[in-house]
């Protein structure tokens, strides 16, 4: 199992227990691309990337893996998105809660 794929359930643990909104995981964004991101909240248009492997050279370290990401992450910008990036140091419930807590009071969740 991948590093990534661990996190993933530990946020979305975190998420739940922290009273955030139902999030689509790997919702397909793009009309025409096959990019999807971790989890979406698709009614305001906000999405969490979890990051795995961040000290162990994974593939968004990489050169090309890092351009990827920034094509993705460009369109999505262009189609309306805010992407809320995480690496392991950010599931936490202090962090977690404070995200659901901003998504709730800026009235967007």
């Amino acid at each position: 199992m991948r590093r990534s794929d661990k996190l993933e359930r530990k946020f979305a643990l975190f998420w739940q227990a922290c009273g955030g909104s139902y999030l689509e995981p790997e919702y397909r964004f793009h009309p025409v691309r096959k990019w999807r991101f971790d989890f979406a909240e698709t009614d305001k248009k906000v999405a969490f990337e979890i990051h795995g492997g961040i000290w162990i050279g994974g593939r968004h370290q990489t050169a090309s893996g890092f351009m990827h990401d920034c094509e993705k992450y460009t369109a999505a910008a262009m189609l309306g998105w805010r992407i809320i990036h995480l690496t392991s140091q950010d599931i936490t419930t202090p962090k977690i809660q404070e995200l659901a807590n901003w998504l709730h009071a800026c009235g967007l969740g």
